[in-house]
């Protein structure tokens, strides 16, 4: 069953452009995860600083697997000490 997962995360404005960087660079890397179907990242234009990642995934193992591999947590330590918050996911099903 496909899933599609809501990842928030809110950085200070001044590290916005850092946050961009980080996004495409992972981007690079979940595209060759196994049932990855595709991404788009969004910044709230009413919110200075929020960003929201929409990542598609043919299922919710497939994601389960990426959330806990070794390259992903290279990516999430890089992004928390550079947010204001903690990230927040959010998986639902069609």
């Amino acid at each position: 069953m496909a899933v599609t997962v809501s990842i928030k995360r809110e950085v200070a404005p001044e590290n916005e452009i850092q946050m961009e960087e980080l996004y495409r660079e992972m981007r690079k890397t979940d595209l060759t995860q196994e049932g990855h179907i595709g991404s788009e990242t969004l910044k709230r234009i009413d919110v200075e600083g929020e960003f929201l990642v929409i990542s598609k995934w043919k299922h919710v193992a497939n994601w389960s697997k990426w959330l806990v591999s070794k390259e992903r947590r290279v990516f999430q330590e890089r992004i928390d000490n550079i947010t204001n918050t903690g990230t927040k996911f959010e998986i639902y099903t069609h």
